[in-house]
């Protein structure tokens, strides 16, 4: 009986603690191009062809008033520092590219340029 009663305790302290873990998982929804958004967290602003996209994230926003539309990567564009997650590519050519969301970089200089692959 004293055995039954500790795997008991044993079985329902192993439920806590697994219950307990899985809820600390973090899931970050990412939204989808046309959405309009009021605020932006920590944007970075980045000027293409005279437009001040927002880049926050891993998404790209265009003002829209004062509201911002996410949008494509425009072709070109360059930014400082990849974002987080992203994943190295080897294509065939041997050229090295950088993809994160759907969004193809390249090195150039100090910096990373979205292009078409």
């Amino acid at each position: 009986m004293k055995n039954l009663k500790l795997v008991f305790v044993l079985m329902l302290m192993f439920g806590i603690v697994s219950s307990a873990t899985a809820q600390r998982k973090v899931v970050k929804v990412y939204p989808k191009h046309g959405t309009v958004v009021t605020k932006i967290h920590k944007p970075k602003v980045v000027v293409h062809n005279t437009v001040n996209f927002r880049f926050a994230d891993g998404v790209w926003y265009k003002p829209r008033g004062n509201k911002f539309v996410v949008c494509a990567a425009p072709v070109g564009i360059q930014i400082r520092h990849l974002p987080r997650g992203n994943k190295v590519v080897k294509l065939r050519n041997g050229r090295k590219v950088y993809k994160y969301k759907g969004i193809w970089y390249k090195k150039q200089g100090r910096g990373y340029v979205v292009v078409n692959v």
